[in-house]
């Protein structure tokens, strides 16, 4: 992996360390740690001032796909091809819980405080005290066998599970009651967890696969394996384009203040400014 200046594209740190492909990074809320998970099924924490690599969460059975930190990052939840979503303790490099057994690889995760309606259940054991943050958060599970799961973080118990048109690749929160997920086909639902029977919307602009959801403003972005990348605002009606790709998959999308960031199978990582918005 490696850290950019992004207001010049130097490459600032090179942090080494997986076998494999490495499938997703981010930066804990103090921009100084690194928190990654690859194919080699371990999670590793890093070092973004030095490189170095003091923690390497190890126990998955399966290549690690998505990482999720838990509020200011003592704790994290990975999801991995063996079907399982994993609560670690970053001091301890320890595993707190399998939060959930699905049978299903699961692509992506996200973590959310669910709105006070919602039944989180309760935890059948007092929990860790080593477990920091878990209370309220509900961790959705997009799996590979076309289910979209809610599992509450603390209580470790299903809130509910929507079947989708095809495999789940990423999801997210739009608020404390309502989701998006994407799936293989290009759907994109908009979910109400109070009442996750029928769509409150479903979105669909092309049959490729949609790979990554971010929440923007008062809308979000969305990246196809198309090499589409597009932000749709909340009313539907305002949508805009982030040209360039030409065909290739836009694998993820990030963001830092009016800048938008898009990673793509071409190797390129494009700058976006979208002030105007």
């Amino acid at each position: 992996m490696k850290i950019w200046q992004t207001n010049n594209g130097e490459a600032r740190r090179t942090l080494e360390g997986h076998v494999y492909d490495v499938n997703v990074c981010r930066f804990f809320p103090s921009g100084l740690v690194v928190l990654s998970g690859g194919m080699d099924a371990q999670v590793k924490i890093w070092s973004a001032e030095d490189a170095s690599c003091p923690v390497t969460l190890k126990g998955h059975k399966g290549g690690i796909l998505d990482i999720a930190i838990v509020d200011r990052g003592r704790n994290v939840v990975s999801s991995s091809r063996d079907g399982t979503a994993r609560l670690w303790d970053c001091g301890k490099s320890a595993c707190l819980a399998e939060v959930a057994n699905c049978g299903s690889a699961i692509n992506g995760i996200a973590l959310g405080t669910a709105d006070n309606t919602i039944n989180l259940g309760s935890p059948k054991e007092a929990p860790s005290e080593r477990e920091i943050g878990t209370e309220g958060k509900l961790l959705l599970l997009a799996r590979e066998d076309g289910k979209l799961q809610g599992v509450s973080l603390q209580s470790r118990q299903p809130v509910f599970l929507y079947t989708g048109s095809d495999a789940f690749n990423c999801c997210m929160f739009l608020s404390s009651v309502y989701v998006l997920a994407g799936t293989q086909d290009g759907n994109i639902y908009h979910l109400d967890v109070r009442n996750p029977n029928t769509p409150v919307q479903t979105v669909h602009r092309s049959g490729a696969p949609v790979l990554s959801l971010m929440a923007f403003r008062d809308g979000y972005i969305a990246s196809q394996g198309d090499g589409s990348c597009f932000v749709l605002q909340q009313d539907m009606d305002h949508v805009i384009e982030l040209a360039d790709p030409d065909c290739d998959p836009v694998y993820k999308v990030a963001s830092w203040e009016k800048f938008v960031y898009t990673c793509c199978r071409d190797g390129i990582i494009r700058k976006y400014q979208l002030s105007d918005l």
